[in-house]
């Protein structure tokens, strides 16, 4: 699992200002990350009851 990476973006809009999604691959948790200019930031995709958004965990 060491030449596993942890993160894996599933989403990508944008070039200057750009909003990525990620999963973690081993809690299956989303994440949202948005970068504009030199600032960026990462935080949890949350659904309509506020809770994380989490994936199936695909085992390879």
């Amino acid at each position: 699992m060491a030449d596993q990476k942890r993160f894996k973006k599933v989403y990508s809009q944008g070039t200057l200002d750009v909003t990525e999604i990620w999963i973690d691959t081993e809690t299956g948790v989303n994440y949202v990350f948005r970068k504009d200019g030199y600032a960026g930031g990462m935080t949890p995709l949350l659904g309509k009851e506020g809770k994380p958004v989490i994936s199936p965990i695909e085992n390879n």
